[in-house]
């Protein structure tokens, strides 16, 4: 009786220890923030890291620092790894091609966050940068009343970036009577804080005088500005000044009335690392065709502009 009792406390701590150890074998996922010293990478890797480890997960995040030679390392060394699968937040497909297409061939999928798409990735969770290029000029007009002179700040090196580049350019485009005086195009990842420092003084010191609105193409980019600003004794409302991605830091400042930030369109990115996780989980844990989730290369999530009209229902 007693040998009987222990062997079963045996086989049920056995199978106790067993379960957890064989899930957590299949589910050893890896995250990468391309550029983790920023806002947004970092709130879509951690978001995704969190949901992964709620499910028990194993999940390792790296930072390749604004980097490509690194990013490339890093999803090498995972590819040797056989993670069972690769979350890239904000990652660079068109340069990173290689590695994925060797994921891809290692039966390893890959999931990315405002990166772009991919032929070799399961598909990449976006928000519709058109839209919301759209959304920021438009508020930007709107407030200028259709005529004024402009500074932009731009960052030609994502795709996101540059996509709501160029659709300012093409509302600028059809209402000539906002011209730009001025741009700065953020050319360093690594050290972009201080490229944008330097590069929008020199702008201010050539312009500010006949500044009527700002466009920035990122709202850490815009945080940077907002201080130049306010050091020169800019109010708000002196200067139209939009930018685009949303969080905790930017509805401060929208709300603020010493800060010269006025709106943001916001992006969701902490439900993209939700996303991210849940399109693991799905599509390949549980083998759901990928069509479930997404019908082309892009899942889609919803943008919104937050303004000092509703800001109050973000902070």
């Amino acid at each position: 009786m007693i040998d009987t009792t222990r062997r079963g406390v045996l086989l049920a701590g056995a199978t106790l220890l067993a379960a957890p150890a064989l899930a957590q074998a299949g589910t050893d996922i890896a995250i990468v923030g391309f550029q983790m010293s920023s806002e947004t990478h970092a709130r879509a890797a951690n978001a995704a890291a969190a949901a992964a480890r709620a499910k028990g997960w194993t999940a390792t995040v790296l930072n390749s620092e604004g980097a490509l030679p690194r990013h490339a390392e890093q999803l090498d060394t995972l590819i040797q790894r056989r993670p069972k699968a690769i979350i890239v937040a904000m990652g660079k497909p068109v340069e990173a091609e290689a590695q994925f297409q060797r994921a891809k061939a290692a039966g390893i999928p890959v999931i990315t966050i405002m990166a772009g798409a991919s032929p070799h990735t399961v598909f990449d969770i976006q928000v519709n940068e058109y839209k919301v290029g759209a959304d920021a000029a438009l508020w930007l007009l709107g407030e200028l009343g259709y005529q004024g002179a402009i500074l932009t700040q731009r960052f030609e090196g994502n795709v996101g970036t540059r996509i709501r580049g160029k659709v300012l350019d093409a509302v600028l485009s059809e209402n000539t009577g906002v011209r730009v005086l001025g741009t700065h195009t953020m050319a360093r990842t690594a050290s972009w804080r201080d490229d944008v420092r330097q590069g929008f003084s020199g702008l201010l010191l050539r312009h500010a005088a006949n500044t009527q609105g700002i466009w920035a193409s990122f709202d850490g980019q815009a945080f940077v500005i907002d201080d130049l600003l306010q050091a020169r004794g800019v109010k708000k409302g002196d200067i139209k000044f939009v930018s685009i991605d949303g969080g905790a830091e930017t509805y401060r400042r929208i709300a603020d009335p010493a800060s010269t930030l006025m709106a943001t369109v916001t992006i969701p990115f902490e439900e993209m690392g939700n996303k991210a996780v849940e399109a693991v989980d799905r599509i390949v844990l549980k083998n759901e065709p990928k069509g479930v989730m997404a019908s082309g290369p892009y899942l889609f999530l919803d943008s919104v502009l937050v303004d000092g009209n509703n800001v109050r229902q973000f902070l």
